[in-house]
């Protein structure tokens, strides 16, 4: 048992981490008025942000002139806010740059957490975890803290190291010099074909004589597939010296091995493209960029909570809590466990609305609130108001495209529209229950050709191939799919003309009168 004396803190909800996602949820927590305490282990909020990225460029948007005077549709394109009810914490306030510096998002997190003043506790170091009967955390002074729920914000906060033998010999993105001086007239290696690899070889472009970047996959261009964490177009300016024959090398293989041969590393690799041949080649140098990993060492080893994905991520259940300690549960960047490399969880603009969809799982999980919806009437037109409002205005189901959707429940007694739940969560709620629920959400379609030449259709039926951003109205009978309809891309992404207006008519109109009828027999 933990010694009274020892206990600073005891409540319903102890957050450990006071990045962009601890300050989220402890706003939405404080503006619920509920019992919460953020730990961290730095003097200031975000210090994540003081060493990274490591070359200082955000590759998060932070367009500012857009058109609209909605400050919910301007946060489609704000991609560094957090959700609040004060305008004057919105991050345009901050910065005018379309890629800002990382030193900016440091100063406004400070401000965000002095302006609500969160509940936080600074320069606490967190030993251990334990969990007899509530969350006790520990320490390094001592100190004991206590929560009923415990929910991880720290992010991935290690650096991942891929099973090769000698990679030990390899810098880390972490730590390695980003003085382009450094490396003049040197062979350098980068492993990992993500952004922090390209970002370090960009900087490198002036001073290294070779650079080659290695991975066992191709290169995935962001533009191509919607995924913001793919290589952006900022940091891709290697590619062109690549295909330009100047010296530098991007390489689809697998490393076997790194060994040191006098001052020279040699690296064993096997290439993808060709019928597994095998090379060594030699470099001065090898920096590893293969990401980050999760980190539950502070766990002890009765409460450790599971893994997944190559042991990177917690193991979440669709309200974000862990799969095998209860009352745990995750927030930020490691949300994205749910949809890996699929959409935007692991970003401040797509977990920042997460956040807020686990603080209503908590309300209605812990404290019997019912989730925030809006009252309709069970007919289409009162539908299909609401339904065109929230697609042309949301920014939660635009920067979450296909993780989170709205809700809509029919029934005799009431028929309620909710807003931004997790697809996965719909069906294994209540809410999948229910005799007749639509489903809305924005989604892409699949490009598997030129991003850049795409063939068009005109016809209403076949936007179910659109490939841009669109809308998706699904039809359940207790969580069985039974119709679906998708409306086409605007070029301007502003569903109101009735080419679009009159199918999703149609299919509500279709839906609603089969859907009760049904129901009435029943």
């Amino acid at each position: 048992m933990n010694s009274a004396k020892n206990v600073v803190w005891q409540g319903d909800y102890l957050i450990i981490g006071a990045g962009p996602a601890g300050l989220q949820l402890g706003y939405f927590l404080q503006k619920a008025g509920r019992d919460y305490c953020i730990l961290d282990e730095s003097a200031k909020p975000g210090s994540f942000f003081e060493k990274f990225p490591r070359h200082r460029k955000l590759i998060s948007i932070n367009k500012i002139h857009t058109g609209y005077d909605d400050s919910e549709t301007n946060l489609r394109w704000d991609w560094n806010s957090l959700l609040s009810d004060d305008e004057t914490m919105l991050f345009k306030n901050y910065s005018k740059e379309y890629f800002p510096n990382a030193d900016v998002m440091v100063n406004y997190l400070s401000d965000f957490a002095n302006n609500f003043h969160l509940n936080i506790n600074y320069n606490v170091r967190v030993v251990n975890i334990t969990k007899p009967d509530a969350f006790s955390v520990q320490d390094e002074q001592g100190n004991i803290y206590l929560g009923k729920r415990l929910i991880i914000a720290t992010g991935l906060s290690k650096p991942y190291a891929p099973p090769i033998p000698g990679i030990e010999l390899a810098e880390e993105y972490t730590d390695v010099s980003i003085d382009p001086e450094d490396f003049k007239n040197q062979n350098v290696l980068i492993i990992g074909k993500g952004n922090s690899g390209f970002e370090t070889a960009d900087n490198l472009v002036s001073t290294a004589a070779v650079i080659h970047v290695i991975s066992p996959a191709s290169a995935k261009m962001a533009w191509k597939s919607h995924y913001v964490g793919h290589l952006r177009a900022v940091n891709n300016n290697l590619l062109d010296t690549y295909q330009l024959k100047s010296q530098n090398a991007i390489l689809d293989a697998s490393v076997n091995q790194i060994h040191k041969v006098g001052d020279k590393l040699v690296v064993s690799i096997t290439y993808s493209h060709a019928q597994n041949q095998t090379s060594d080649l030699t470099y001065d140098r090898v920096i590893n960029c293969t990401g980050f990993r999760f980190d539950r060492s502070i766990f002890d080893s009765s409460c450790q909570p599971d893994l997944t994905i190559h042991d990177r991520y917690p193991a979440q259940t669709s309200e974000w809590e862990s799969t095998n300690i209860k009352d745990l549960y995750f927030a930020g960047n490691i949300m994205h466990a749910l949809d890996y490399k699929k959409t935007t969880s692991g970003f401040v603009h797509g977990f920042r609305y997460n956040i807020r969809t686990l603080q209503n799982i908590f309300e209605k999980k812990y404290h019997d609130k019912p989730w925030p919806s809006q009252r309709l009437n069970a007919n289409t037109e009162e539908v299909l108001k609401a339904t065109l409002a929230r697609l042309n205005t949301s920014s939660a189901l635009w920067q979450q495209f296909g993780f989170l959707c709205d809700v809509i429940v029919i029934d005799d007694d009431e028929t309620r529209y909710y807003e931004e739940l997790p697809v996965a969560y719909v069906h294994d709620s209540e809410y999948g229950q229910n005799d007749l629920y639509f489903t809305i959400s924005l989604e892409f379609g699949c490009v598997t050709s030129d991003p850049f030449s795409i063939e068009r259709f005109h016809n209403p039926e076949w936007a179910k191939e659109s490939p841009y951003l669109h809308p998706v109205v699904r039809c359940f009978h207790r969580s069985e799919l039974v119709a679906e309809k998708h409306i086409f891309e605007d070029l301007y992404s502003e569903w109101w003309g009735k080419e679009y207006v009159n199918p999703l008519r149609e299919f509500f109109d279709d839906q609603l009168n089969e859907g009760q009828e049904e129901m009435q027999v029943a």
